[in-house]
C-alpha cells in the first residue's frame, strides 16, 4: 500500500542538522506513527513520504521554510523581570506565554537585573534539517482514527 491521505504510517527516523549533529531518532524506540495528510509532521518531511511504501528507505533534505520556518526577530523581546514574580528565571527555561495571537511557547535566552529576554521562535526555526527515514508500515486509517485525529493502537483509544 502506498502512503496517501488517511493512511496510518509508521516510520523510523533520524533527524540531523546540516552539520551532521543528530537531533532526534527513533532508532532505539518504537517507530513514530501518524495519520498521513493532516500536517502531523513538518511539511517537507510529510510531502516527501507521499506515494512511498513500507520497506522503503530514504534520505530527505528539508529546507528551513518547510521544517520549522524561518526565524523572526520580532518574536524575541525583553520583558520586565517583575513579570516573573515568585520564580527565578534562568536561561533555557520554557513556558507558555499569552500573546495577541494566543498562547505560544517561549524560551528564556537572557536574564539581566531588569529584564528577561524571551524567544518565541521554535528552537529549530531557521535551520534546514536532514532525515534518514525507513517506512515500517502503511495501512488504511479507521474511520474512528480519522475522526479522532490520531492513531489507535491495539484497537483502543486512550483518551
Amino acid at each position: 500500500m502506498k502512503i496517501a491521505k488517511d493512511t496510518v504510517v509508521a516510520i523510523h527516523y533520524t533527524v540531523s542538522s546540516n552539520e551532521g549533529v543528530e537531533i532526534d531518532s527513533t532508532a532505539e524506540a518504537e517507530p513514530l506513527q501518524f495519520i498521513y495528510g493532516y500536517s502531523q509532521l513538518i511539511s517537507g518531511l510529510e510531502s516527501s513520504l507521499e506515494g512511498k511504501e513500507a520497506g522503503e528507505k530514504m534520505h530527505i533534505e528539508v529546507p528551513a521554510s518547510e521544517a520549522y520556518g524561518e526565524r523572526h526577530d520580532g518574536l524575541v523581546q525583553a520583558v520586565p523581570k517583575n513579570m516573573f514574580e515568585g520564580m527565578e528565571p534562568q536561561v533555557g527555561m520554557q513556558f507558555r506565554a499569552s500573546t495577541d495571537d494566543g498562547d505560544q511557547t517561549v524560551i528564556i535566552i537572557d536574564v539581566n537585573d531588569d529584564h528577561v529576554v524571551v524567544d518565541g521562535n521554535h528552537p529549530l526555526a531557521g535551520h534546514p534539517l536532514t532525515f534518514d527515514v525507513e517506512i515500517v508500515s502503511v495501512r488504511e486509517a479507521t474511520d474512528e482514527e480519522v475522526s479522532h485525529g490520531h492513531v489507535h493502537n491495539d484497537d483502543s483509544c486512550s483518551h
